[in-house]
């Protein structure tokens, strides 16, 4: 158990360093399955994910070796396809190896993914685009088992466009005999980083990026050295604690045209942003203003930045509504911020946030990533302490949390 320990701060003043994106890295290792040899991650954040992934990796028969913020993978000529309960359980990214597996191997195990507990979230999508680029998909005893003796490429329209499922695709179709179009694909910036990582290791895959990804089925991949891109949830966070406790300060290594719609939303809140050289600046220095959000694919407002903008939504001025369009459940958060003062009304798929002067400290719950570090962002505009339990959460996605927030001032410390 491990409690975070957060109390009202100051203007934040400094610079905060952007590590990895963790929706990035956890793909690029799982597509380290595709070819045999040695790859090199550069840029890789540490933290929890990153560490339970390679976990899966040499359970499969992979070597992964840490370094300063890289991972040297090794991938042999033979792997294990098969990703165990006790595993997956621990994240949902983990279900991406499905499709290198099948591609590679030619058959897949892999146990119904855990993770972050939101809402249902099922894998279908990803299921129906491997069987329609030709494999056979069974279920028996909570796994999935997928076969096919040689992919082929195919036509997939996605109903939704799914992060994970156009991933799954994408990294089944590199090796797949023959084109594949994925149309209604995602269009993250992490997604386009996967496709630069398969393209340098010898994949053709054009349009990533766009709603329509074409590729072009080669025999064999090899392995390649690939920095990481920076992780714009995390820049979101720092953004948000700007904005909930004042100040001035510069993200480091943040890339802004990843995070355009979110600036524009901090803007009209009151939160000054800029690029700055190889980073964004940011400052706040009145009190914000609500503004009403909706989640949307990218390049909307992501839903993992949600939880954030509804912390800063607390202490603005006015009313905000709130609408989420892709997690029904992700509301859980919600309570905690209501015994810490907040004056919230869920209904549905919408919440209702009328802004309060202030916050007061209270102990609270992290139930997920992001929504542990939005309970911070909420603790930095509160009256006396909050104790956040369960902060374990917070580490699956963000490395030295504590210490970068420390680094610009705020008064935040870590019980374990």
């Amino acid at each position: 158990m491990s409690t975070l320990i957060v109390r009202p701060s100051g203007p934040l003043e400094g610079e905060i360093p952007i590590g990895g994106a963790k929706n990035s890295v956890l793909k690029l290792m799982a597509a380290t399955v595709l070819a045999e040899g040695t790859f090199v991650l550069r840029n890789v954040p540490r933290i929890a994910d990153v560490a339970w992934m390679g976990d899966l990796l040499t359970h499969m028969g992979l070597t992964v070796e840490v370094g300063d913020h890289a991972l040297t993978i090794t991938t042999p000529a033979d792997v294990t396809p098969e990703a165990p309960y006790e595993l997956v359980e621990r994240m949902r990214a983990s279900i991406v190896v499905l499709g290198p597996l099948l591609a590679r191997h030619g058959e897949a195990h892999v146990a119904l993914p855990g993770g972050d507990d939101f809402g249902p979230r099922p894998i279908d999508m990803h299921l129906k685009a491997l069987e329609e680029l030709g494999a056979e998909v069974t279920f028996e005893h909570g796994f999935v088992h997928a076969r096919a003796a040689q992919l082929t490429g195919t036509r997939l329209l996605l109903e939704f466009p799914s992060v994970g499922a156009t991933e799954n695709a994408l990294m089944a179709a590199v090796l797949a005999k023959g084109t594949t179009v994925i149309d209604n694909a995602a269009r993250e910036a992490e997604l386009a980083d996967l496709a630069s990582f398969l393209n340098h290791m010898g994949a053709r895959i054009r349009g990533a990026g766009s709603s329509t990804i074409t590729v072009e089925g080669v025999e064999t991949l090899h392995p390649v050295d690939h920095t990481v891109v920076a992780d714009r949830i995390e820049a979101a966070t720092y953004l948000a604690a700007v904005g909930a406790a004042g100040g001035e300060v510069i993200l480091r290594d943040a890339v802004p045209a990843h995070m355009t719609m979110l600036v524009q939303k901090l803007g009209e809140m009151g939160v000054r942003c800029s690029p700055d050289g190889d980073g964004l600046w940011a400052m706040a220095r009145h009190r914000l203003r609500s503004v009403d959000v909706s989640t949307l694919p990218y390049p909307g407002l992501a839903t993992d930045y949600k939880p954030l903008l509804v912390a800063m939504l607390t202490v603005a001025d006015g009313v905000g509504i709130v609408t989420e369009n892709l997690f029904a459940g992700r509301w859980r958060y919600v309570d905690d911020l209501v015994r810490m003062g907040a004056d919230i009304r869920t209904e549905s798929h919408h919440a209702v946030v009328r802004g309060v002067p202030r916050l007061s400290g209270a102990p609270v719950r992290a139930p997920d990533i992001r929504a542990g570090a939005a309970l911070a962002v909420a603790g930095l505009a509160a009256e006396g302490e909050t104790a956040i339990a369960d902060a374990h959460h917070i580490d699956r996605g963000y490395e030295d949390f504590v210490g970068k927030l420390r680094g610009v001032g705020a008064d935040v410390e870590r019980r374990d």
